[in-house]
């Protein structure tokens, strides 16, 4: 483009010295470049009439190009002599040399001397070098680029069409379309008519020299009657134009960036106090939560521990399940807000004390940890106090059984009976008291059975322990009152057995088999009776097996009835036979008749139906349970592999990343579709849990998944699609916000796949180093150079010093260096531009430049600018730039 420039400038200044100029042209000339120098020397408070008289000493010449390159020249002569002006003109055209230009056939003498051509042609190589040089649109030439610019602005309107710099602007026309287009509030266009171009053209200049501080430096009526207007004239009017709007376009550009910056930075606020909001309430509720989740203590009865089980699974189910979408909702807007300051510019966001993400996390763990030992807790509680209820029910029922059996026992023990009797009715006392300590044996283990259970009560905190506490010791007591009874009787029949010998044989024989067998039987009602508890249909049928065994001793156990009430018939026929003594027929040696026998067996007949009954009716029950099981079971085995299967393509989707990140984005929302499809299978699961808990069904061997696993599998796979569906949108976010294609996005998840060979989403130094040589980002490790490059590079991406790198990491530092982002310095240019370059802004201007909105939100937010030469509503607008980015000082 310089070389064109360079050409063009050439072929401009290269005129004929002997060649006369057209003297319309010349005229047309001399008005716009001297009007063209007046609007810069006036900057300095001067001016010049004549521009070839003007300039002859020098002086102005030299003032006018230090006006308008803003560089100081050589001090001048201030000498009046010719060789002093032709020295000032000189160190002119040396400063133009300078700058690249040739003055080609443009000597000082001729300045000099007042040669108007030689003088114009020397303003017109000004004009070129400072005015339109510059202007450069698509690679094109000064001259070409500055006709470019008017093209595409005057395009959408009506009867203009630019080619050149002379025909296409006689009508007014496009100079009228230049001002519509950049302020359409100055002239109504669609009023003008073609065939009025010295309306057009007065409309235009009159317009511009008003409000755009453009002189008029073209006469309208001599544009109007020349054949062809000078095209050096033209063009040196219409670079004006172009200077003027591509100032306002600067003001424009700047605004919008600053707008840009404040929106962000309002838009970051709000997430950063929607954040506090959220983290507020989901900590309120964790602290509510624990101390109730934490508490341990229970009223010791089965409706106060089924109460708290009950409020405890509505916890679960209604109140928890919010919160823990709550908690992904916060841990996704921290990752968003983050990512959105990263992109901006912005220093991270670190939330009030107390409200870090770990801080939520580590409560909610702290809240699942008291959760799952609450559930164990009361789940131990419910199977102590049915144990309890167990026990305190047979240890009722075995006392009952015992304190019916000793009552009346010491009595019969302490009574002297055996004073006075024959040698035959002290041997049937020593006979029944050794039948009696027989049955007394047989005793001792129901005894022991009766403190060993209230022990177990003591031991599980029984409510009523104090009841059971005493009533065993009573019946402890007693027994051993028993004991000492028994002995000191034996002790007193034994010394009275020198005289009473004989007792009769079958009366003892009678009496030692029917004590056992009364004892078996009595033991026979009491396992009959005795109540049971199970929890699996195999022990249920362990009851059964052994209740059908008991049934299959009963033939053996009536054919030794039936022998011992032979032995009574027999006795009672030797006593008929021999006409014994009327006191003889008593079996002095037991108190158990055959009546007696008679009567509990019966009674055993009676109670085996009953017990059969109660066996089937708790084994339908078991079924039942096992029936609980296996629906649970079908279930959660279809919802575990299911969840494990989801895992697996998660994991890959996230790890392929194929297509664009809109499709991944698409597939991903599919996959919380399908997980929130699944939610009224988890409530079904639920249901059955809740039914088998309420059934006090405890373990399950159709399935290897417990309600918790499909719980925390269910909320884990969700969080994990949440967690993954966030990283992709602030991929699109960093995507866009950085102008990347999705190609690009693409090749870099590509390249870092590639390297992360263990699939972990983290490459160590190697891999990275790698992953960047196959993006044409090489840096040689083997040269201290290279290493120290290299070392900034980990230092950009893992701050941290983990020796890795996330895909996160990687992506940010790639946009980073093949894309801009607003920084503090483009903002404090921005807002230098809608200050005029002052070094503070005031807030009529911030009100004039900026939206309401925009603009209040800065006034309030920057602070004063004090300085003497600062009027009192000055605003410092460099600290508060600054401020956005986090940085203390440029």
């Amino acid at each position: 483009m310089e070389q064109q420039t360079e050409d063009y400038m050439q072929q401009e200044e290269g005129w004929d010295r002997e060649g006369l100029l057209d003297p319309a042209w010349e005229r047309q000339q001399r008005k716009t470049f001297t009007a063209w120098c007046n609007s810069h020397l006036r900057k300095a408070g001067t001016s010049i009439d004549t521009i070839e008289d003007d300039f002859r000493n020098g002086l102005k010449l030299m003032l006018l190009l230090e006006v308008i390159s803003g560089e100081r020249l050589p001090k001048p002569d201030r000498g009046k002599m010719r060789f002093h002006k032709i020295a000032n003109v000189n160190k002119a055209l040396d400063f133009i040399a300078s700058k690249g230009v040739r003055l080609v056939s443009i000597g000082a003498e001729e300045i000099v001397d007042g040669n108007a051509k030689m003088t114009l042609g020397m303003i017109w190589t000004i004009i070129l070098r400072f005015a339109i040089q510059d202007i450069s649109v698509e690679e094109s030439s000064a001259k070409e680029g500055l006709l470019l610019w008017c093209q595409r602005k005057t395009a959408p309107y009506k009867n203009v069409n630019v080619q050149n710099f002379h025909m296409s602007w006689k009508d007014g026309l496009a100079f009228c379309a230049l001002i519509h287009r950049h302020r359409p509030d100055l002239i109504d266009y669609d009023k003008l008519r073609k065939d009025d171009p010295l309306t057009n053209l007065q409309t235009a200049f009159e317009v511009a020299e008003k409000h755009l501080d453009i002189p008029q430096m073209l006469d309208a009526q001599e544009l109007v009657d020349m054949a062809k207007p000078d095209e050096r004239a033209v063009m040196t009017y219409v670079s004006c134009y172009y200077h003027a709007f591509s100032g306002a376009k600067k003001a424009e550009t700047a605004a919008n960036r600053i707008l840009k910056v404040l929106g962000v930075n309002q838009d970051n606020e709000r997430l950063m106090d929607e954040y506090e909001r959220l983290a507020s309430d989901l900590l309120e509720w964790i602290a509510r939560m624990r101390p109730w989740l934490e508490d341990r203590t229970t009223d010791n009865t089965m409706e106060g521990v089924q109460k708290k089980l009950d409020d405890f699974r509505d916890y679960r189910r209604y109140q928890k399940p919010p919160k823990t979408d709550d908690k992904g909702k916060l841990e996704s807007a921290y990752n968003t807000l983050q990512t959105k300051l990263r992109l901006s510019n912005r220093p991270a966001f670190m939330p009030s004390e107390g409200k870090l993400v770990s801080d939520i996390s580590n409560a909610w763990k702290g809240l699942e940890g008291a959760e799952k030992g609450y559930e164990e807790w009361l789940i131990s509680e419910m199977r102590r106090l049915e144990r309890l209820d167990h026990l305190a029910k047979k240890f009722y029922h075995k006392a009952g059984i015992h304190e019916a059996w000793a009552k009346g026992k010491n009595e019969m023990l302490l009574s002297d009976d055996y004073k006075g009797c024959t040698l035959m009715e002290l041997k049937a006392l020593m006979k029944k008291h050794e039948a009696f300590e027989s049955d007394l044996a047989a005793h001792q283990d129901r005894v022991e059975q009766i403190a060993t259970i209230a022990t177990e009560l003591n031991q599980l905190n029984y409510h009523d322990s104090n009841v059971v506490n005493a009533r065993c010791e009573a019946i402890c007591d007693h027994w051993d009152v028993l004991g000492t009874s028994t002995h000191a009787r034996l002790s007193a029949l034994e010394n009275m057995e020198q005289i009473l010998e004989s007792l009769e044989q079958q009366h003892l024989e009678f009496a030692k088999r029917a004590a056992p067998f009364n004892n078996w039987m009595e033991g026979a009602m009491e396992d009959l009776e005795d109540m049971f508890i199970v929890h699996t249909i195999e022990e249920i049928r362990n009851l059964i097996e052994s209740h059908e065994k008991f049934k299959s001793t009963m033939p053996q156990a009536q054919k030794e009835k039936e022998s011992i009430l032979a032995i009574d018939e027999n006795i009672k026929k030797i006593q008929r036979q021999y006409s014994l003594k009327p006191a003889t027929t008593v079996n002095i040696y037991t108190s158990i008749t055959p009546e007696e026998l008679d009567q509990k067996w019966n009674k055993i007949q009676d109670m085996g139906p009953v017990r059969d009954r109660l066996l089937q009716q708790e084994f339908a029950k078991q079924q039942t349970h096992e029936r609980l099981r296996l629906q649970f079971g079908t279930l959660a085995n279809e919802l575990g592999d299911w969840f494990t299967a989801a895992n697996v393509d998660l994991t890959k989707v996230a790890l392929e990343m194929k297509g664009s990140l809109e499709q991944v984005h698409e597939e991903l929302l599919g996959f919380r579709r399908m997980v929130e499809e699944r939610q009224p299978k988890v409530d079904e699961l639920e249901g059955y849990h809740q039914a088998c808990q309420g059934e006090l069904v405890f373990g399950n061997d159709h399935s290897k998944y417990t309600m918790e696993h499909i719980r925390v599998g269910f909320e884990q796979l969700k969080a994990t699609i949440a967690t993954t569906i966030n990283e992709v949108e602030n991929q699109i976010l960093m995507r866009d916000a950085k102008g990347l294609t999705q190609d690009q996005m693409n090749e870099f998840r590509s390249s870092f796949n590639h390297f992360d060979r263990d699939q972990s989403g983290l490459l160590n130094g190697d891999e990275f180093n790698g992953c960047l040589t196959s993006l044409g980002y090489e840096v040689d490790r083997k040269t201290e150079k290279g290493e120290a490059e290299f070392q900034r590079i980990m230092a950009l991406v893992d701050p941290t010093g983990t020796g890795t790198v996330t895909f996160q990491s990687f992506i940010e530092f790639m946009t980073r260096e093949s894309t801009d982002s607003d920084t503090a310095e483009q903002v404090i240019e921005s807002f230098r531009i809608l200050a005029g370059d002052k070094p503070y802004i005031t807030a009529d201007e911030l009100r004039r430049e900026l939206p309401p909105d925009q603009a209040e939100y800065c006034i309030s937010r920057m602070s004063s600018y004090n300085s003497a030469d600062a009027p009192p509503n000055a605003l410092d607008y460099q600290s508060f730039s600054t401020a956005l980015y986090g940085e203390s000082d440029l």
